[in-house]
């Protein structure tokens, strides 16, 4: 935030400098390209304000690293926005398509990436706006899990063990309040709200997790105490948005039609890392099987993948010979399981037939790190484009999944940790929306 000293000496030319970083059309160069640093003026104007319809909008890459949060034009590489804010930042789509809930501390956050991509009939209106870190925040002790889902968006308080869920239209908004509920106790947990007003989270403590919970109207309708180590939860596709699947060290939890269902298997299976898709009933995730009591002991590296059908709560693997972490799951536009691994590729998997059906160069080899706040590689999906992060070459590279091919690799000044991309379309829209032609 500039001082009210700068802001006077920049005020006769505020208006130009910001309509020029809110578009960010500069033609992209071919090949490499390198992040430019935004003018000092782009902080002069609030988030948020200066409105301005467009042709098209492109796609913005959100960063965050050691120093603060940057903000990219995917398309040109451009740097639109620079951020200082030192810490451990987490990044999650509000699945508005046009703001990023920040985790910091004991807050969320809501970041403006300044575009948005608004349905009318059988076009859309493009707009765009000052970005930045908006004014708007949401108290919560040990802030956590950002879940989108049908046109809400859930956000769990770890060290308080509460859920605000508002419309995710509205996350920006300075006046609307979210509904705030409260499990019994304070834990890492999760929460989705569906369409039918129906709340599906955990129960735990600090020590140890096991429930699953669906409530409505304040009442339990529902309940499973079969998912030891619950972490993490998917919404896969189904005709009324009302399923959505849950890690488990003991096999994953399916809720559908109201009840839950247990999907089997042998020993101990651990899925707590989950990607779903609009496109596909099928949820990808992460498959281990070795139980580590012991804090010192080596992580576990699998190098299978796993397909959960919340159709009929079954469990399939794919070997891909080459590991992965938990930030290494993506869906691509047709559903598609997308998986980065330490080789540097981008696995791509036909989830019905768990097939892998092309193996993409993205990046140098790797490998995980101890501690899983370290910079590492990252995989999300914007549209038909995958972008990967090269934590160890500071290097963002966007990949064509149409044509299996890299089509671009920009430079970054800082060593990214967490990504979001956004590009203006709903990520998370409501239910009818969904079904009047929104393509995800």
């Amino acid at each position: 935030m500039n001082t009210t000293t700068h802001l006077r000496a920049l005020a006769l030319t505020a208006t130009a400098a910001v309509a020029l970083s809110a578009c960010g059309n500069s033609t992209p160069s071919a090949g490499s390209s390198k992040t430019s640093t935004p003018s000092s003026t782009t902080a002069t104007a609030p988030v948020g304000s200066n409105e301005k319809e467009t042709a098209t909008v492109n796609p913005r890459v959100l960063l965050s690293h050691d120093q603060g949060l940057t903000l990219l034009d995917a398309e040109t590489g451009k740097t639109l926005k620079e951020t200082k804010k030192p810490g451990f930042l987490r990044l999650s789509n509000a699945g508005d398509g046009r703001h990023v809930m920040v985790s910091d501390a004991d807050v969320f956050r809501v970041f403006d990436v300044g575009i948005s991509s608004q349905p009318h009939g059988d076009h859309k209106h493009n707009y765009t706006y000052e970005p930045g870190l908006a004014e708007r925040t949401f108290a919560a002790p040990k802030a956590g899990h950002v879940v989108p889902h049908a046109g809400k968006v859930s956000l769990f308080s770890d060290g308080a063990g509460t859920i605000q869920t508002l419309d995710a239209d509205q996350v920006g908004s300075k006046t609307v309040e979210p509904h705030t509920a409260k499990t019994k106790a304070p834990h890492h947990g999760v929460a989705i709200a569906l369409p039918d007003g129906t709340m599906v989270h955990t129960e735990g403590t600090k020590d140890a997790r096991k429930s699953i919970v669906a409530t409505k109207n304040g009442k339990e309708i529902a309940r499973t105490d079969d998912c030891e180590g619950v972490h993490g939860e998917a919404a896969p596709h189904s005709e009324g948005d009302d399923v959505a699947v849950f890690g488990c060290e003991s096999g994953p939890v399916v809720y559908r039609d109201g009840d839950f269902h247990k999907v089997k298997v042998s020993g101990y299976v651990r899925n707590g890392n989950l990607a779903g898709s609009h496109e596909s009933p099928i949820v990808l995730g992460d498959h281990k099987t070795k139980k580590i009591d012991d804090e010192n002991a080596e992580a576990e590296h699998p190098t299978k993948v796993a397909l959960i059908d919340s159709r009929n709560d079954s469990l399939t693997t794919v070997e891909l010979g080459s590991s992965y972490w938990f930030r290494s799951l993506a869906r691509g536009p047709e559903g598609e399981g997308l998986v980065l691994t330490y080789d540097g590729k981008v696995n791509v998997i036909d989830v019905e037939t768990g097939k892998v059906t092309k193996r993409i160069d993205a990046i140098k080899p790797w490998k995980e790190k101890k501690d899983w706040q370290e910079p590492g590689p990252a995989i999300k999906v914007a549209g038909d484009k995958a972008y990967v992060t090269d934590a160890e070459n500071k290097e963002l590279v966007v990949i064509d999944l149409e044509s299996g091919k890299v089509a671009k690799r920009i430079s970054l000044a800082n060593t990214p940790v967490e990504m979001a991309v956004v590009d203006g379309v709903a990520e998370a829209p409501a239910h009818k929306e969904a079904h009047e032609g929104h393509a995800h």
